[in-house]
């Protein structure tokens, strides 16, 4: 069974972690590329999921006639 995508927060809580571990410059080289890697494989993907939100809101938006800068 494929494992399921983790959501955005489940995506930004790790990356919290790794950048909370990552400042603590505590773990061997090794590691510390390892956990550099994910991070930057989680800034992407969920730069990815901002940006279809983003699409889903403008085409939602688009869809009920409210395209307008009211505020």
């Amino acid at each position: 069974m494929a494992k399921a995508k983790p959501t955005f927060e489940e995506s930004m809580a790790r990356l919290e972690e790794i950048v909370a571990a990552l400042e603590k410059n505590e773990k061997p080289l090794d590691e510390t590329i390892t956990l550099f890697e994910e991070g930057l494989h989680l800034v992407k993907s969920c730069d990815e999921k901002l940006k279809g939100y983003e699409d889903e809101i403008n085409t939602l938006v688009r869809k009920n006639g409210s395209d307008s800068d009211e505020n």
